[in-house]
């Protein structure tokens, strides 16, 4: 984290942090811990919500909001950057909350929003356990409060200043990013990786079904034509040198899909089927990039962060997928 920064903390309402460019972080307090993902309010003459975290703890950003002095009709939108849970599943309680507000999502996930039956399905088969400890369901946002968008699409904020909204697929069919030229700032979602307290560097988030290399790497290309001055990661905080964060996201995807398909080769030769192809990539994952992690990293909340945000076998199952995919000729340009 770069500039000047405050931080207010409790328990109620969440940690609160405020950085020069008007930014205001809020701590989600995904899976009971902090750290691993945040919201982003910008106090714009239409106040904007960047980001709302899963169902679950919903209500720590409902509390700091009401902290920070926003009343059910002061927020005008709410930007979801793509709809996995960790990101959009509080967005049906942000919206009853603020009855006002607009939910902005990209439009190919616009209407899992609005009837959520098959995302909540399929999060709970990929999440398993979890779904109902750390996530929740996604609650139904009226259709005509959400409002897809596409690529180049811009909102506008009031007082001149707009976001611009890109597709930006790769870690998902469906996700945008974020820019903002008033302050030179990108918000990436989970488009270029993560970076939780303990990392030493960038690491790709590659979960099954839609990862796509390719589609990553444009997307990268396209925040690096807007010269921002800061990224802003879901995952966790503000960069404050973008040119070398999305040099190494680039590098970083290219060296975790080159190991992953060295592995998926041995272990195609060595046979055994699906399920130690994807043990074998998940373990030869761990060993490779096990020192990017914080080696004198102890206190368990700090390894439950990492746990939970970047598991080695979903990464591992969405790269397997993915050169699946590719050995098979079904990848598509866009991912």
């Amino acid at each position: 984290m770069g500039g000047d920064q405050r931080t207010d903390g409790g328990s109620a309402p969440p940690p609160v942090t405020r950085f020069e460019d008007g930014v205001i972080a809020i701590d989600t307090l995904t899976g009971g811990l902090t750290s691993v993902t945040a919201g982003y309010l910008l106090p714009a003459a239409r106040p904007t919500l960047i980001e709302c975290g899963p169902a679950l703890t919903v209500e720590a950003v409902l509390q700091a909001l009401d902290a920070l002095g926003l009343g059910p009709q002061d927020l005008a939108y709410l930007v979801v950057t793509h709809i996995h849970l960790d990101h959009a599943g509080g967005a049906g309680d942000v919206a009853a909350a603020f009855p006002d507000a607009t939910v902005i999502v990209s439009d190919l996930g616009a209407r899992h929003l609005h009837d959520p039956e098959k995302l909540n399905a399929s999060s709970r088969r990929v999440y398993g356990p979890l779904f109902d400890t750390v996530y929740g369901p996604c609650t139904p946002i009226e259709a005509g409060r959400v409002h897809g968008v596409t690529d180049g699409n811009t909102l506008d904020l009031g007082g001149g200043r707009r976001l611009e909204l890109l597709h930006t697929p790769g870690h998902a069919k469906h996700h945008i990013g974020v820019f903002d030229p008033t302050i030179g700032a990108v918000f990436t979602g989970d488009s270029i990786g993560v970076k939780l307290p303990g990392m030493h560097r960038i690491r790709p988030a590659t979960p099954p079904a839609d990862f796509h290399l390719e589609a990553s790497l444009d997307s990268i290309s396209r925040y690096r034509e807007r010269s921002p001055e800061r990224l802003y990661l879901a995952h966790y905080g503000p960069i404050d040198e973008p040119d070398d964060a999305l040099a190494e996201a680039a590098d970083q995807l290219r060296a975790w899909t080159d190991v992953a398909e060295e592995a998926y080769r041995e272990a195609l030769s060595a046979g055994g089927g699906a399920d130690h192809e994807l043990q074998h990539v998940a373990e030869t994952l761990q060993q490779r990039f096990a020192t990017e992690l914080d080696p004198g990293l102890e206190d368990e909340e700090s390894i439950q962060r990492v746990e939970l945000l970047n598991d080695t076998r979903s990464n591992a199952a969405g790269l397997l997928r993915y050169l699946q995919r590719r050995d098979a000729g079904t990848l598509t340009p866009l991912g």
